[in-house]
């Protein structure tokens, strides 16, 4: 008989099929998503919570701040680190719907909306 193997690294998959089904319904992610969902970005002071009518569409700041809030609820200070996060946790891929922030950006936001997050 051998040994279990797992599926070769060159087979085409479709995985996941649905990624909200790798996502327990009580998970923390789910809590970050709905509660910054219910908040006025314009009103606690995030800038940028219209998007402009010109220019390179920018990241909307309630997505950055979901990614801000999960960094720090598991300890991921680093804008890098929570950069490289959004490629490989799936977790993160679900909260932010599968984009990827630069560092830069995610650095920007925590600096323009230190104040805004603390309202938060």
């Amino acid at each position: 008989m051998g040994f279990i193997r797992g599926e070769g690294r060159n087979q085409a998959t479709l995985f996941p099929v649905v990624l909200d089904d790798l996502i327990p319904a009580d998970h923390l992610c789910r809590v970050v998503d709905a509660f910054v969902d219910t908040l006025e970005m314009d009103a606690l002071g995030f800038v940028r919570a219209e998007p402009a009518d010109t220019g390179r569409p920018g990241y909307d700041p309630s997505d950055l701040l979901k990614l801000y809030l999960y960094g720090y609820l598991n300890q991921i200070r680093s804008s890098r680190r929570l950069e490289a996060e959004c490629r490989r946790n799936v977790e993160v891929m679900w909260l932010l719907g599968r984009l990827y922030p630069d560092h830069k950006s995610i650095a920007e936001f925590r600096r323009m909306h230190r104040e805004a997050v603390t309202a938060a």
